[in-house]
């Protein structure tokens, strides 16, 4: 079987999965554990880690660790690392715990989902890691309240996961980094291109997507499914979305779709660095970086996620970054096109706002044709009937 693509970043793909036998075990011991219930968030970023996505990530943050990707971008070892992973808990839950224990970190229905070896605790300076990670202390960015609104105490140390949860949505296409890395061997795919996304995907988009196809084998359209603000679009109907287009206009020998669990963090030009980490660890060679990827609001520059990278070399970020400008439709280009090809104004711009598009779909109106597809904007005006 030919080699992978691309190595893990951090040249290992960590795999915190315990065995049948070993879980059995755990089972028997969680009983007479301490334990910990696990929200939605949390079990996002548990599953990363125990799967490979967060490689070389074995566990939560230790202290030394989470300031040094804080303050540098980077794991104490040098590895480029650009958003803090942490299991956040209250201060009656810490005093609870003990360093050197282990802890059962449970589902909310009560089953054991994974164990941690707590190795250490510490209280972050939360205004500290917003102003860094996030670039503002604003309350009204959804990642900056995310912090903010999780607990005063941050739990370090390596997990084991013993099980997924439950009924977990889009077993399908929940594949883990060996299983697409062993999709793209299969295909014989050398060269693979990867999408990030956390809307339904519109013409501007699926034009990113087919130019990125003419230079590679392969796309990867991996759109995340864990956490997202309350305004996105649910995933259920983003994954209608995504079969419907790709019945009709991908070539089915090029393309793989599969979610991602992680979480969104809204982290503009550190989150983009963490997306590209991510794709490479499910064996990914390029990544699609559009304008204001992984933005909110006006926090961030246009391409800031774009320029972030050249803080990197290749040695530090393996994986190629594929950067586009903001695309449009040109009523006198008669196509797809963007600022570096077309020469007219933005009159002859296709532009609709997400506010104006929302307000069309929810009377039943359909975008034009140059900023959607009939069948993607048929799924969406059926999901705001519902």
């Amino acid at each position: 079987m030919p080699e992978d693509a691309i190595a893990p970043h951090g040249g290992t793909l960590i795999n915190r999965m315990t065995s049948e036998r070993e879980r059995d075990r755990w089972d028997a011991k969680a009983a007479s554990l301490p334990s910990l219930t696990m929200d939605a968030r949390k079990r996002a970023n548990l599953e990363m880690i125990a799967i490979g996505g967060f490689s070389p990530l074995d566990g939560f943050l230790t202290e030394s660790e989470y300031r040094s990707v804080v303050r540098d971008m980077r794991l104490p070892t040098g590895i480029v690392w650009p958003i803090p992973i942490t299991l956040a808990v209250s201060r009656d839950e810490a005093k609870k715990l003990q360093d050197g224990q282990e802890v059962a970190l449970k589902d909310e229905d009560g089953s054991v989902l994974a164990i941690l070896e707590l190795s250490g605790r510490f209280e972050p300076d939360k205004r500290v890691e917003a102003e860094h990670v996030y670039k503002t202390t604003d309350e009204k960015h959804p990642g900056v309240a995310a912090v903010y609104q999780s607990g005063e105490v941050y739990l370090s140390g390596p997990i084991t996961m013993l099980r997924h949860p439950a009924g977990l949505p889009f077993a399908e296409q929940r594949l883990e980094p060996k299983q697409t890395r062993a999709a793209f061997r299969e295909r014989g795919w050398n060269t693979i291109v990867a999408f990030q996304t956390r809307n339904p995907v519109h013409r501007a988009h699926e034009y990113l997507q087919k130019c990125a196809l003419e230079m590679v084998d392969g796309l990867l359209l991996h759109p995340l499914v864990g956490e997202t603000k309350d305004d996105d679009i649910p995933a259920d109907v983003r994954m209608r979305c995504y079969h419907v287009l790709l019945e009709n206009y991908y070539p089915a020998d090029r393309v793989l779709l599969s979610v991602l669990p992680a979480n969104m963090h809204y982290a503009g030009p550190r989150e983009a660095i963490l997306h590209a980490l991510v794709r490479q660890n499910y064996g990914c060679t390029h990544f699609i970086v559009g304008r204001d990827h992984a933005g909110v609001g006006s926090y961030y520059g246009t391409y800031d996620a774009q320029l972030i990278f050249k803080q990197f070399s290749s040695d530090e970020i393996a994986i190629q970054r594929v950067n586009y400008e903001h695309t449009f439709f040109c009523t006198a280009c008669e196509g797809m096109a963007s600022a570096k090809t077309c020469p007219h104004d933005k009159e002859s711009h296709v532009f609709l706002s997400g506010t104006k598009v929302r307000e069309m779909l929810s009377r039943g109106e359909e975008p034009p044709s140059e900023f959607t597809r009939h069948e993607v904007a048929r799924v969406l005006i059926e999901a705001m009937k519902a």
